[in-house]
């Protein structure tokens, strides 16, 4: 994240050339040199389990059909929710960022009512959502999580197999993004997944979130996706014909007649 705030403070200031200042931001990541893909590699993809198809996610666990237990808040944290709540009352923080096609990033887009796909690759798995048209790229090679990530949006992922369960790690989140209403992601917030598929067609996610800053404890989410094999993609262009944007205090903007 420091890298991240010097490449801004270089670009701000005018200082060229751009491709020289964006180099060290990217090397800074710890990420390791992809190595050429063998035959071997690829063979390897089916020993994988089969998570083929489009899996929609069950809109039941998403709207209430299964409460979520709320975690348990910090002191500051709580303040904040609660700050945020009060804005609320007042008209405010209505809408989120979304309403004006900005991505949600994690665990958000982990939890939106449209279709995703799984994407193998040497040494990655890919999820492709939707929503948005996001990808996320969970590396499976062995490297470590980088030291100092620039903020992301869907942060930085490195998973690895337990006998058919993809265990995945993820840091580095934007403060931007939300983890709930009012609270937004630090430096110290850590995303665990484990997916899997638990009965035929029915993939399960089980999602801890853990943040000594925000939460006394673990924030737990578990989420199922139903397999379509005759399912595909769609395009999601967020900004065609999006009327129900949001103004800088989150409230509704709807206007039909442009």
């Amino acid at each position: 994240m420091r890298q991240a705030m010097k490449l801004a403070l270089v670009l701000s200031a005018g200082i060229l050339p751009l491709a020289m200042s964006i180099a060290p931001a990217v090397q800074a990541q710890d990420m390791p040199a992809v190595k050429t893909p063998t035959a071997a590699d690829y063979a390897a993809l089916a020993k994988l389990p089969d998570w083929t198809g489009t899996w929609q996610p069950d809109w039941g666990g998403l709207f209430g059909r299964t409460p979520i237990a709320p975690p348990t808040l910090t002191p500051a944290a709580k303040k904040a929710q609660d700050d945020f709540n009060a804005a609320k009352a007042r008209g405010e923080n209505l809408q989120t960022a979304q309403a004006n096609c900005t991505p949600p990033g994690m665990p958000g887009i982990m939890r939106q009512p449209y279709p995703i796909e799984f994407i193998y690759s040497p040494g990655r798995v890919t999820i492709a959502h939707e929503t948005y048209s996001q990808v996320r790229r969970i590396y499976t090679d062995g490297r470590p999580q980088p030291q100092d990530p620039d903020p992301a949006y869907n942060g930085w992922s490195i998973g690895h197999w337990e006998g058919d369960t993809l265990v995945v790690e993820t840091i580095g989140l934007d403060p931007a993004t939300s983890l709930m209403e009012g609270i937004h992601p630090t430096e110290q917030t850590r995303i665990v997944e484990r997916i899997r598929i638990t009965q035929p067609d029915l993939m399960t996610i089980e999602t801890a979130i853990t943040d000594p800053t925000l939460f006394v404890g673990t924030y737990n989410l578990r989420n199922n996706y139903i397999r379509h094999r005759d399912w595909i993609i769609r395009e999601y262009v967020c900004e065609q014909n999006n009327r129900d944007a949001s103004d800088e205090q989150g409230k509704p903007s709807l206007n039909i007649d442009r």
